[in-house]
């Protein structure tokens, strides 16, 4: 009896000393203008940081504005257009899907407007007048791009485009597919804030972020905790990235329809997605909508959950949520409304 006792026991005792102990490891670095920090459990060190650099690279050579050699600046000055690589042409693709959905409030063609406000590669002083604002606009539109297989026309050579809004999703899409064909099967990967979420940690507790927006003064915080097991969170707002004009505040985020900086009560959009190519999509799109039509727009959507941060009228600051997204929360602190 002892020793069938010992035989069916030594293939539990062998998968468990075989499986290890999952440990966390974190990678952290600078690309694409700003911070990344990846951890992920595993027995052993499976990753390394050259492996992600050397995958950021390349997507800034393809995706890049401030590189003047990246795919998308030849593109930017072609007269016609160009043939692109693997990489822009699955950003490409995506957004065009949300710009349809969006019906042109996601709008890549909005580079040259981003440059016109001093938000773009180069220096520019001083603001647009509505002369100007008239002119570029005439070159501002995604009906006037054309994606023939690999090839992206233009209609005009002033035809400029802009994937700052989506394509820092998708990169942190394609370190979590590195991670997972390196053996990585629980990680959170966060780039820019952009974050996307695999597994639990190895007690079986969920990961945890912080959901940022600014207080009553405009100074960023936590406001709440959300806990994940899978999918991505994004966030667009205008409390960061902004320049002053007197009393004004000239935000980063441009109407593609007007050729003007945001001006409505949206402060800030948190959208939880299956992807982070999808909720960076989204974000600067619901920030460019009324709070109600945002969350109108969402509540039609299955795949989007959202927490917004805004100003009332009467100047104060508020939040509200989705249901799905406040499913999310860990914490006690409730947002004014759900939807």
């Amino acid at each position: 009896m002892y020793i069938r006792y010992l035989i069916l026991c030594i293939p539990f005792f062998t998968a468990f000393f075989l499986k290890g102990e999952l440990k966390p490891y974190k990678i952290s670095g600078y690309a694409q203008g700003t911070d990344y920090a990846i951890t992920y459990y595993a027995t052993d060190s499976i990753v390394t940081q050259k492996g992600i650099d050397s995958l950021l690279r390349v997507i800034d050579e393809s995706m890049s504005l401030y590189k003047k050699e990246s795919l998308i600046s030849k593109f930017n000055k072609s007269d016609s257009g160009i043939e692109v690589d693997p990489l822009m042409l699955a950003v490409l693709k995506r957004s065009f899907e949300i710009n349809r959905d969006t019906r042109g409030i996601f709008d890549i063609t909005v580079a040259p407007l981003v440059q016109a406000w001093g938000f773009g590669p180069k220096q520019q002083k001083g603001t647009p007048d509505s002369a100007a604002i008239r002119q570029i606009l005439g070159c501002v539109g995604m009906q006037r791009l054309r994606l023939k297989q690999n090839f992206l026309a233009k209609e005009q050579a002033c035809i400029q485009i802009d994937l700052n809004g989506i394509a820092q999703g998708y990169s942190v899409d394609l370190i979590a597919q590195y991670l997972e064909q390196m053996g990585a099967k629980c990680y959170l990967a966060e780039l820019g804030g952009e974050i996307r979420i695999s597994g639990r940690k190895p007690n079986g507790s969920l990961m945890k972020i912080g959901i940022e927006g600014p207080d009553e003064n405009g100074i960023p915080g936590i406001r709440h905790i959300a806990g994940l097991e899978h999918g991505a969170i994004t966030t667009s707002g205008n409390y960061r990235k902004f320049h002053q004009n007197g009393s004004k505040k000239i935000t980063h985020l441009i109407n593609p329809k007007t050729g003007y900086p945001l001006d409505n009560e949206m402060i800030s959009v948190t959208v939880y997605a299956k992807d982070a190519i999808t909720a960076d999509g989204y974000d600067n799109a619901l920030m460019a909508m009324p709070l109600k039509e945002a969350l109108a727009f969402v509540a039609k959507r299955k795949d989007l959950e959202a927490y917004f941060v805004y100003h009332q009228k009467d100047g104060s600051v508020a939040d509200t949520l989705t249901l799905g997204f406040k499913k999310l929360l860990t914490d006690s602190t409730k947002p004014t409304n759900t939807l």
